[in-house]
């Protein structure tokens, strides 16, 4: 059996309080952060809205989106995800940060958000690109029980996919953006639309 690389990352968080502070990550699975021109552009999309949400970071990873959500004004962000390393090192960054506003769960993020019984303003969806089953699952529990009170933010390897889920779900893209192979949308619910 192959043993886990225990290496790890860097990233720098791009705004807000915590602007230019290093958080680590291991370098585990599928795991890999949202680039920082990425969430720059996020972020600039959001500023506007982003101060007092509560925001759902799931397949939170290395946490570039919750914790940089939670540096540019978040009331409140709760991050999802199941690898132990990555948790751990989630855990380890949100002590370091000295914040009470932000949450680290293990678990499943499609079980997590099927036994959610609360909204969130803002989710953040970055699931594994070879898993692009889970994402349409997502999208689908999301748009079922409205648990996005404003934006869903989508990052894919397939743009195509996003866009046919967006249709299908209900959704709007408020937002798109292209860097390398990634394709990233910020999506609002179309009953949400004033």
């Amino acid at each position: 059996m192959k043993k886990q690389s225990t290496k790890t990352q860097t990233i720098r968080i791009i705004g807000g309080k915590w602007r230019g502070r290093k958080i680590s990550f291991p370098e585990v699975g599928d795991l890999r952060p949202t680039l920082g021109r990425t969430r720059e552009t996020l972020f600039n999309w959001l500023r506007p809205e982003i101060h007092t949400t509560r925001c759902l970071d799931l397949f939170a990873g290395s946490g570039s989106l919750g914790i940089e959500a939670l540096s540019q004004g978040a009331r409140e962000v709760t991050m999802v995800e199941n690898e132990a390393a990555a948790f751990r090192s989630l855990e380890q960054n949100i002590s370091a940060l000295e914040t009470s506003c932000g949450l680290v769960v293990k678990t499943d993020a499609l079980a997590y958000l099927k036994a959610l019984e609360e909204s969130f303003d803002i989710i953040f969806l970055d699931p594994p690109y070879n898993q692009p089953k889970l994402l349409e699952a997502c999208i689908e529990v999301i748009a079922q029980r409205k648990l996005a009170q404003k934006y869903v933010y989508v990052e894919s390897d397939r743009a195509e996919i996003i866009e046919e889920l967006a249709q299908k779900n209900g959704f709007n893209i408020d937002k798109r953006t292209s860097g390398g192979n990634t394709f990233s949308v910020l999506m609002v619910e179309k009953n949400l639309v004033s």
